[in-house]
């Protein structure tokens, strides 16, 4: 968001009671962002423990399953760049407003689905919701919340968004076991609903009085340019490929790419500034976040489904194999400011690449008589390294970026981050797919040891774009670390 926003209204407290630490007074905005967090991150995880059942009931294959999440986590990233506008023109407590009622709807959707295209239409529509969730809060905060008191609002909200994924595989697999599988996105009607009210009551009005011109084009150009590369990897999924539709879409794809730099170098206000790619820390966070995302990102997914499909666990078993990585996750941020601050970036993100890597080989490892105490371990251990990875990798961009950049780094972050997510789920399954070529279930574990092997080269091959930084020097103490 643009430093130059100036609050339409501010909340009365704000001057009637100037000596109430921020934390107290907008206790209920913290709340508020607290439980769109959580929601947002319940979501993320709870769905993975149900593809098989989602599978079942839909009649196509658990990998088939691959664009009712990709969907959402590509929509996610092509639409967060207009988060910034949207609150600037229209107001925060609007914004948030929408985005809950959206996603709640969206959830409904999903919920009452009944084929694979409706699901896909729904998660999209979640996605759209979900797009300006996480942006719109933080950024709320940020504006409300005192210096001194933001690192320790933002872990309260973090924790709650951890939570969320501690609890989501959990869950998932309970409901899909004890009940149906929709409840899990149906039990988001409730919280929207009392999501809505409290917006309304705690959320501060912030916009500015004239927004600047939104980059239409340049938002199309993105969209259309991400959307055209995923509709290429579905294509590869496809029983009988077809190369020419194929290398169109990707033709088509990289000259829209073209295109939208040409364009963004000529257009006051771009949807991602691209400028920012002359200082090494911003370009090497995202091209450094995209190849080990690509490795990691359908890591879980893969793990469900191996031990669903391939050994025969229940979902709630599966489920609960999945808590050790959040667990894991949480661990690793009480570590990860005294690691940079001892290492630096580079040194940090080059051997702890290489440790995900290996981790995530050593998954192939497994067999359908593995301990279940051993899996859990390694789980754990592999969700802490990788927890350390996503924390550091998110804070590099704004590390030698002066402030009045922060949120555009943010928004080309978030946007990266996501667009690389939904690429890895979708190189995750389409590896264990053609690994399989169409035989039975019971090839599931050979496929899945190939398929880890392969992701853990491609996160391997991070570590030479973190090379790229320069000599470590004292880290300075990330201002908000992201999970």
């Amino acid at each position: 968001m643009p430093d130059a926003v100036s609050p339409v209204l501010l909340p009365p407290a704000t001057e009637e009671i100037p000596d109430i630490p921020t934390r107290e007074r907008y206790r209920g905005l913290i709340w508020l962002v607290s439980a769109a967090f959580f929601m947002q991150a319940l979501d993320s995880t709870i769905v993975n423990t149900a593809v098989p059942a989602m599978a079942d009931a839909l009649d196509v294959t658990p990998l088939g399953m691959r664009s009712a999440l990709t969907s959402y986590v590509l929509t996610l990233a092509i639409l967060i760049p207009a988060s910034p506008w949207l609150c600037d023109r229209f107001g925060t407590r609007r914004v948030f407003g929408a985005a809950i009622a959206v996603f709640g709807l969206g959830s409904l959707f999903c919920g009452i689905a009944q084929t694979l295209p409706e699901l896909v239409a729904a998660r999209v529509m979640q996605g759209v919701g979900g797009a300006a969730l996480m942006p719109v809060g933080r950024y709320v905060l940020v504006r409300s919340i005192a210096k001194h008191e933001f690192v320790r609002v933002m872990s309260t909200v973090a924790t709650f968004g951890l939570l969320g994924s501690v609890l989501g595989p959990l869950l998932g697999g309970a409901l899909v076991e004890f009940t149906s599988w929709r409840l899990i996105f149906l039990i988001n009607v409730p919280v929207g609903i009392a999501g809505l009210w409290m917006n309304k009551q705690d959320m501060p009005e912030y916009r500015l009085r004239h927004a600047n011109r939104f980059d239409l084009l340049g938002f199309l150009l993105f969209g259309a340019a991400s959307a055209l590369l995923l509709a290429a990897s579905e294509l590869l999924g496809a029983e009988h490929v077809r190369w020419g539709p194929i290398g169109e879409y990707t033709a088509l794809a990289l000259l829209i790419g073209v295109i939208y730099v040409w364009h963004s170098q000529r257009t006051a206000f771009p949807v991602a500034d691209l400028s920012l790619l002359k200082v090494r820390s911003v370009w090497v966070a995202l091209a450094g976040n995209l190849f080990t995302r690509l490795g990691i990102s359908g890591m879980f997914l893969l793990l469900v489904l191996f031990l669903q499909v391939g050994c025969g666990w229940s979902p709630l078993l599966a489920g609960l194999m999945m808590v050790p990585q959040a667990l894991g996750s949480i661990s690793a941020k009480w570590l990860v400011n005294r690691a940079l601050a001892r290492l630096g970036y580079r040194r940090l993100l080059l051997g702890n690449t290489l440790l995900v890597a290996l981790l995530l080989a050593s998954f192939a490892l497994f067999g359908r008589t593995t301990p279940m105490w051993l899996i859990a371990a390694m789980v754990f251990l592999y969700g802490s390294f990788a927890g350390m990875q996503n924390t550091a990798m998110n804070t590099l961009i704004y590390h030698d970026l002066d402030i009045r950049h922060a949120s555009m780094a943010s928004s080309m972050a978030s946007t990266a981050q996501y667009l690389s997510m939904s690429f890895g789920i979708a190189l995750a399954t389409l590896l264990m797919e053609s690994l399989l070529q169409g035989h039975a279930h019971s090839d599931y574990v050979a496929a899945f040891r190939w398929t880890v092997l392969i992701l853990a080269a491609v996160t391997a091959s991070a570590s030479r774009v973190f090379a790229r930084l320069g000599a470590d020097r004292p880290a300075r103490q990330p201002a908000a670390a992201e999970a």
